[in-house]
């Protein structure tokens, strides 16, 4: 149920980030700013709402490298190259995840929406470096209301993250 505001419209309310991302943050002893905001679902509205660049927002995805799940975290002005991908890896074969599937892993780590922190969903995190062209990094926090922010240095050590080069390059027109 959301409130209405004067002009009889629905307005969501803010949700605090899930208590298992909390949680894990905060054990981790790593700095982080906790930020509300309008309902996003992708890196670009995410960037848009909080008026950052593009390349300041982490994005989230997950894929099958073999048998395994695997989190890679690029930033969100940027594709990801599955080539680069599975090869960075040395796996030998390598999908995006269905959504069906997500929702699964969802459920299990108690978050309506993926997030960043791979150790949190028990996946190897793999970041591109692209990310590190930027002080702070801005990442969604297992809801579509609210996001982190943390030194980019201090995500990729709390995730024990491998670095590799996996964003697709685009030809320069």
């Amino acid at each position: 149920p959301c409130p209405k505001d004067t002009k009889k419209r629905m307005v969501p309310i803010p949700m605090p980030i899930p208590k298992t991302v909390e949680a894990y943050l905060k054990k981790a002893n790593k700095k982080f700013e906790q930020i509300s905001h309008k309902t996003v679902y992708t890196g670009y509205d995410l960037a848009q709402t909080l008026k950052r660049k593009l390349n300041e927002v982490g994005k989230a995805l997950v894929v099958k490298a073999d048998k395994a799940h695997v989190l890679v975290v690029l930033p969100a002005s940027k594709r990801l190259d599955l080539g680069k991908l599975k090869k960075a890896l040395k796996v030998k074969s390598i999908s995006l995840v269905p959504e069906k599937t997500m929702t699964k892993m969802l459920q299990a780590s108690k978050t309506a929406a993926i997030t960043a922190f791979g150790g949190l969903h028990k996946f190897q995190t793999v970041v591109d470096r692209g990310l590190l062209k930027t002080k702070d990094v801005f990442l969604q926090a297992g809801n579509f209301t609210d996001s982190v922010r943390m030194k980019v240095q201090d995500f990729v050590k709390l995730e024990q993250a491998k670095l590799a080069q996996i964003a697709a390059t685009t030809a320069k027109a």
